[in-house]
């Protein structure tokens, strides 16, 4: 008669001892811990990704800002004020004689000048115009030495001074 022999059945490959819900549960936390911590390190992007840890001490000592390194002085000195230049007008600076002659020959100055002596009254606009205008036309005559009554004076000299021939030659 044989005797049933009393060998552990354990390492017998055809069935496995199933896993508790408590097993399966502490094994699913197990991978999510280790999944959580896969990613780059925090603040990776604002510091930059380094690929080779040889060169580390040089990209430490490069200042990664972007920008002129320049130093401005932020307090008052005693430095040369540097004149900045004057943007160009639109209109070429003229002599005050040729300003002079352009504002004379206006048209539109003439022709309101024109419609003031016939009576008929501006709009503001019109009017301040025209001030402005005879404004800086008188400007321009005193910086040159000129005067309204100049061009009448010397009428005037030439007529006393062709009288005064006339006196003198027989009173014709």
């Amino acid at each position: 008669m044989k005797k049933p022999t009393s060998a552990p059945r354990s390492k017998a490959p055809g069935k496995q001892r199933r896993k508790t819900r408590e097993e399966l549960n502490q094994e699913a936390r197990d991978r999510k811990r280790d999944k959580k911590h896969r990613g780059h390190a925090p603040g990776s992007r604002a510091s930059g990704s380094d690929g080779a840890s040889g060169s580390n001490k040089q990209k430490q000592q490069k200042d990664p800002r972007i920008g002129s390194k320049k130093p401005i002085a932020l307090g008052v000195t005693d430095a040369p004020v540097v004149k900045q230049h004057k943007p160009k007008s639109e209109k070429p600076m003229l002599s005050p004689q040729a300003e002079l002659d352009m504002l004379e020959t206006d048209e539109r100055l003439d022709a309101l000048l024109e419609r003031l002596e016939e009576g008929e009254t501006l709009t503001a606009e019109e009017q301040t115009w025209v001030d402005a205008k005879l404004d800086r036309i008188d400007e321009l005559m005193q910086q040159l030495g000129l005067s309204y009554d100049d061009d009448e004076e010397e009428e005037e000299e030439e007529e006393e001074k062709e009288d005064m021939m006339r006196l003198l030659r027989g009173g014709k």
